[in-house]
């Protein structure tokens, strides 16, 4: 989240006024700002699709009983698209313990069980074919030398988040309060969103914590060898790494993670 155009309250609809309009950061693709802790205020850039914002909000609307934003209105500002979500209640926790990483893959488990059967229209982000058209953008070598390394064929299970990291989770109580940023969803290979959690939570440093690796398999019920499972580990790491690359973010952290691997 964060913002890439400045919005002032007298855009907003009178009813949303009264609200303080509170910048997030570390936004790419999109603009957000919370409304007091109420309200997620949610401005799409010109080159998002319509159709890629009503994906968002069809998935967001087709999900049930688990604890995500639900959209609530949706209007423009200066000709571009805004939605208006619930907001999820409590606090980022960085270095979850090992119930709490149980918890997210419980959730991961539901999510993907409704995902499954809904279809979406939305780009399929973490393909190897469009990996390798970013890593071609680079021109960066060591990129492309992982990317020949990593032996894994990905599927295509259903909807994924596609970017759970530990910032888009809150816990309140020690607990998960909810999931939220669902704007890469797409379809994808479940245990890719499994990888992506993995590398923002079950990180000692630049060492695996082998113990929370089981505990978040366990928790998700996978059924998959451990080899195989860290391919998708190399393989989320080496997607982020190119795209913070592109984005002229720092992408050496998640260079350093993927040495381990080989």
């Amino acid at each position: 989240m964060g913002i890439k155009t400045y919005i002032e309250k007298k855009q907003l609809p009178i009813k949303y006024r009264k609200y303080n309009l509170i910048p997030t950061t570390n936004g790419v693709m999109a603009t957000v700002y919370l409304l007091d802790n109420i309200f997620v205020l949610k401005l799409f850039e010109k080159e998002t699709s319509l159709e890629t914002i009503d994906s968002e909000i069809k998935l967001l609307n087709s999900l049930i009983l688990l604890p995500i934003p639900k959209v609530i209105d949706r209007f423009k500002i200066n000709g571009l698209e805004a939605i208006i979500y619930t907001q999820i209640q409590g606090d980022i926790i960085f270095n979850p313990n090992i119930n709490q990483i149980k918890e997210i893959a419980t959730f991961l488990k539901k999510f993907h069980n409704q995902t499954r059967y809904i279809k979406i229209k939305n780009q399929e982000l973490f393909t190897k074919e469009r990996l390798k058209e970013l890593i071609d953008l680079t021109k960066n070598k060591r990129l492309l030398k992982e990317f020949n390394i990593i032996n894994i064929t990905l599927k295509r299970d259903g909807v994924i988040h596609g970017d759970l990291f530990m910032d888009n989770c809150k816990f309140k109580d020690n607990s998960l309060s909810g999931v939220y940023d669902f704007s890469d969803a797409c379809l994808g290979d479940f245990y890719f969103d499994l990888a992506v959690i993995t590398i923002s939570s079950c990180f000692n440093g630049s060492i695996l914590d082998k113990e929370k690796v089981e505990a978040l398999l366990g928790g998700y019920g996978a059924n998959i060898k451990i080899e195989i499972f860290y391919e998708y580990i190399k393989y989320a790491l080496l997607y982020y790494a190119t795209t913070r690359f592109l984005s002229n973010r720092d992408y050496f952290e998640l260079l350093e993670l993927l040495d381990n691997f080989n």
